[in-house]
């Protein structure tokens, strides 16, 4: 016995037109229109990806200030460089943290994102691991601060 299938519906065949009609039958408060089903899981899709954005600057953003502070032997080529990555990191962040479900998220998973961070300046640099100090010397405000850099020291 052959099956039905079942057409594609506009979600599948046309995501934009998809986007365009829920947002209006939102707007026009047509609740009984609404493909709630797609609609939950973009939903959630979209809650994740911008959860993942925040860990994803902030794991790179440790990383760099991290390589900044402590790698000398890099710092005169890679100074520059990682000091345009911790703005545009910051940058990201910044514009992410407007909301307060994903700035209270950043302050969940900092601890957890410096021991990845810490991991990775270690593989990256090959410095000994008492190089990194092993919980965050960073404060919140220190890290989201566009002025702020690590000090530098040549005594380590």
């Amino acid at each position: 016995m052959a099956q039905k299938t079942t057409p594609p519906s506009l979600y599948e065949q046309d995501y934009s037109a998809w986007l365009d009609l829920t947002l209006a039958q939102l707007k026009q408060q047509d609740f009984a229109g609404l493909d709630w089903g797609n609609l939950i899981e973009e939903i959630d899709a979209l809650g994740r990806e911008q959860r993942h954005k925040v860990e994803s600057y902030l794991l790179r953003l440790l990383i760099h200030l991290l390589l900044y502070e402590h790698w000398e032997a890099e710092r005169p080529w890679s100074g520059k460089g990682w000091e345009k990555e911790i703005d545009n990191f910051r940058l990201e962040l910044d514009f992410l943290l407007e909301s307060q479900v994903l700035r209270n998220h950043f302050f969940t998973i900092l601890e957890k994102s410096y021991v990845k961070a810490r991991k990775l300046a270690l593989k990256k640099s090959n410095l000994p691991a008492i190089t990194f100090p092993e919980t965050c010397p960073y404060s919140v405000e220190t890290i989201l601060d566009f002025g702020w850099l690590p000090s530098i020291t040549t005594d380590k």
